[in-house]
């Protein structure tokens, strides 16, 4: 197994640990910085961490020639579950609205989909530029929230998870019109 394919598994394996350490009652009652406790901090953390996984497989997977087809198909599955952690926890703590959680686990879901097809007809669709962009865009927007904006007042963050919604459904439409083929040759 190649170091971007270990990498992409460690960030799927990161998710049950960041939950878990939310649910360590001796955490939530340690202060830290930035007006979090320590599970929220090494939740914010573990966060970050990953996150930066996601980068660094891809750089090293095309640096040293080691894209593969698992890869292309698991790292951006990894991407979403890290994603959807992070909003339902957000969710849980009032950061986000539900149906701001909705439209981007629809996105995913339909994005997932449209994988799916193409797996079948044997094609593997790689992450396009705007999808990367939609990734980048929600993950600083999520640091932003997850370390209680720095501080800073809410608005910063506010501003930018509009801006990674934004982003997240116009890479979701592009997505579906650019794969509208395989959608419409399936029913």
């Amino acid at each position: 197994m190649t170091l971007p394919n270990k990498l992409t598994l460690s960030r799927i394996v990161a998710i049950p640990i960041m939950v878990i350490i939310l649910v360590i009652e001796p955490f939530q009652s340690i202060d830290t910085v930035f007006s979090l406790n320590l599970a929220q901090l090494l939740f914010a953390i573990l966060f970050v961490i990953a996150s930066f996984t996601d980068f660094l497989d891809g750089y090293l997977a095309r640096k040293n020639n080691q894209v593969t087809t698992f890869g292309k198909f698991t790292d951006p599955i990894a991407d979403k579950l890290l994603v959807i952690t992070a909003f339902l926890y957000l969710q849980t703590e009032q950061r986000v609205f539900w149906w701001m959680t909705l439209i981007v686990v629809a996105r995913e879901f339909i994005v997932t989909g449209i994988r799916l097809l193409a797996v079948e007809k044997g094609k593997v669709i790689a992450a396009s530029k705007f999808g990367k962009i939609k990734m980048v865009s929600t993950v600083i927007a999520l640091v932003f929230l997850l370390f209680n904006d720095f501080g800073l007042t809410h608005w910063i963050g506010d501003i930018l998870l509009w801006i990674a919604l934004a982003a997240t459904v116009l890479s979701g439409v592009e997505y579906f019109y650019k794969n509208k083929h395989l959608v419409f040759e399936s029913i």
